[in-house]
């Protein structure tokens, strides 16, 4: 059974992989931009379990495990590794914290090892912390990140070649049925044929299956990330995010601070200066050791967002698989998503949490948009 992956980020090439582990393919990849050159290219490599639906939490839970033994799992070498070094929420109102305390709830129901704490104890735990209108926090310190995220995204493409997947860097413009099949018109004129289709093309996804009937309520939404310089003191470990305040601060490797002010909007030509302010200012009152750095490096990332924060990894015509919708945390579920993927194209059981990421959902007229 042959198999087109339209899209060549950390997911496509995830969903490769584990087609091919499956024994199904042969597997073309194709993106006419390059392996990971979309929302692949530029994340932060977070990998955390904290969230407030259970399919992102057993999601990341599963790819967490994944990660942990990334090289063995591959049968590749990865030059990156994953460091647990935790993902701290704050909250400064009775709305926020109620919402972590629901979130912990959910995550204790699958096994993620989260907490409550108090403000003096993330105080306590990230000293540099000044705890001033903080109400509490979660906390679950096997989450972490990746310092080389582009490394990992690397290595997923090494391990699909090396199991015999192609790569073709070509645009793909649209996609009909051709008999039993599927046929996929390429930028360049030519055409190819696959018996399944996999569309993991983010925000792209929507355009080429729009022709086919099916509508999904993906939107592309521009992120940005600020970059300090390196530095030798090390101020702070866990990954903050202030949900009240707009921030989110993790030190890298090599001690430069990221830093993101997570209501940024607008054209970073004319808005990179406010950004860098409104950051500043919350480090002032949160981390003030920090609130010095300059941020001189803006980098821009996208994020393919759906009305409820969830992907839509699901069959959505038959042969033809959508992963797409991650709206911002691809990279930390991919290893789930090509598991997913491979087997409802092997005829195997879905996961039980395989309903909260169908198209189907969104035919319902209630939808919980809470993204924490």
């Amino acid at each position: 059974m042959s198999v087109g992956v339209v899209g060549a980020g950390i997911s496509g090439l995830s969903i490769a992989c584990h087609l091919l582990d499956h024994g199904l393919g042969p597997v073309t990849l194709y993106d006419g931009a390059g392996i990971g050159a979309g929302a692949s290219g530029v994340q932060p490599g977070g990998v955390r379990q904290q969230w407030g639906a259970v399919a992102n939490c057993a999601m990341a839970r599963e790819s967490r495990a994944f990660y942990l033994e990334l090289g063995d799992r591959l049968g590749v070498p990865v030059e990156a590794s994953f460091d647990a070094c935790g993902y701290l929420f704050l909250a400064d109102c009775d709305e926020t914290l109620a919402q972590l305390e629901v979130n912990v709830r959910v995550q204790h129901g699958i096994g993620v090892p989260s907490q409550l704490l108090t403000a003096s104890e993330a105080a306590a735990l990230v000293p540099a912390l000044c705890a001033d209108g903080v109400m509490g926090a979660s906390y679950c310190a096997e989450d972490g990140y990746f310092d080389r995220p582009q490394a990992v995204v690397a290595a997923f493409a090494d391990a699909a070649r090396a199991r015999g997947a192609r790569v073709e860097r070509v645009h793909v413009t649209s996609i009909a049925h051709e008999g039993s099949g599927w046929q996929l018109e390429k930028e360049d004129g030519r055409a190819a044929q696959a018996d399944r289709i996999v569309v993991a093309a983010g925000a792209d996804t929507v355009g080429l299956l729009t022709p086919l009937g099916v509508r999904l309520p993906i939107e592309g939404e521009p992120r940005f990330l600020l970059l300090g310089e390196p530095r030798v003191d090390r101020i702070l470990d866990p990954l903050v995010i202030a949900i009240d305040r707009g921030l989110a601060a993790k030190q890298l490797a090599d001690g430069r601070l990221l830093a993101s002010d997570l209501r940024a909007s607008g054209d970073p030509r004319t808005e990179a200066d406010r950004w860098r302010a409104n950051i500043r200012s919350g480090l002032e009152g949160l981390l003030p050791a920090l609130a010095g750095e300059p941020l001189p490096t803006l980098v821009r990332g996208a994020y393919d967002m759906t009305p409820d924060a969830q992907p839509i990894v699901d069959e959505v015509v038959d042969g033809l698989w959508v992963a797409a919708g991650f709206s911002g945390h691809g990279f930390m579920v991919a290893p789930s998503t090509g598991r997913l993927v491979a087997a409802g194209l092997g005829g195997d059981p879905l996961p039980d949490w395989h309903g909260a990421v169908s198209a189907d959902r969104f035919r319902d007229a209630a939808l919980d948009t809470q993204v924490i």
